[in-house]
């Protein structure tokens, strides 16, 4: 065995090995704070900041994050993520089963767009870093979109709702973070020129809805791209696991996506003799 090669005990303990926790017999730290510290002085916000990051969040961090979390908990059975999540549920599963069918769900384009908002949001900024305004940035950065064959600007416009009442409040939130501190302010302005820049195309408002004012907070406050999905599986999971649990109440057994008395479409073949 080589001078460098590490031990057999010391190779099975490097194997998971991690700077989220220490735990041994009798003492758990994360990221170096005893438990029983934190337990009863940090918030749930502030652990998902420390877990995250590695270290507490300020006051004011602490604020938006819990306002960005809370305000993308739940958008109703109409949400792909919530529905899945109840029909699991009347098929006898645990709720830790039906919360994973809902949050399973969450991808590109059903949980995604807040990811895609903020890795839209940075490539403005780098744009912006290299001397350019931020509508000019804009512009630049929505033209790459579209030759890439982009169709639908993450983060702006909404199927059901003309103005999203959850963006206006968030992006209030962060005006006022910024004044106080806390944060920038830069992707509020980014945030901003790319709906300016959508109207100025499309000739009509198009306006920002939850992702792309979570997205805001989440560049506000430094947290990388993916991480905007993550924040937001969690954010979610509340409401699914709030209507599986309101689903198990129920009595309905195997419930799916229509009601029994209406049958799908066929679009297929007709009636047609096997001919053997």
């Amino acid at each position: 065995m080589s001078e460098q090669e590490p031990s057999g005990d010391d190779k099975a303990a490097r194997w998971w090995s991690t700077a989220i926790i220490d735990m041994k017999p009798g003492e758990i730290r994360y990221r170096g704070y005893a438990i029983e510290e934190l337990i009863g002085n940090v918030g749930f916000v502030e652990m998902i900041w420390l877990m995250l990051r590695g270290d507490l969040p300020t006051d004011g961090q602490t604020r938006l994050l819990e306002a960005a979390l809370m305000g993308a908990v739940d958008h109703g059975p109409q949400a792909p993520s919530i529905a899945i999540a109840r029909m699991a549920a009347t098929c006898g599963v645990g709720l830790n089963n039906a919360m994973a069918s809902g949050l399973n769900t969450l991808g590109d384009v059903h949980g995604g767009a807040g990811e895609q908002a903020v890795a839209l949001y940075g490539a403005i900024a780098a744009h912006m870093a290299d001397g350019a305004d931020v509508q000019n940035a804009a512009r630049a950065q929505l033209d790459a979109f579209a030759e890439a064959g982009g169709k639908h600007v993450p983060g702006f416009g909404h199927r059901f709702h003309p103005i999203d009442p959850r963006a206006p409040r968030l992006l209030e939130l962060v005006d006022d973070a910024a004044k106080a501190g806390h944060v920038p302010g830069h992707f509020a302005g980014i945030g901003r020129a790319v709906e300016a820049e959508l109207e100025r195309r499309k000739g009509k408002r198009i306006p920002m809805n939850i992702d792309g004012a979570t997205a805001v907070i989440y560049a506000e406050l430094g947290f990388p791209a993916p991480l905007a999905r993550g924040l937001f599986c969690l954010s979610r999971s509340v409401g699914i696991l709030a209507h599986a649990w309101e689903q198990t109440g129920e009595s309905a057994r195997n419930k799916g996506p229509i009601p029994r008395d209406i049958l799908p479409a066929y679009t297929g073949v007709g009636p047609r003799p096997l001919g053997r």
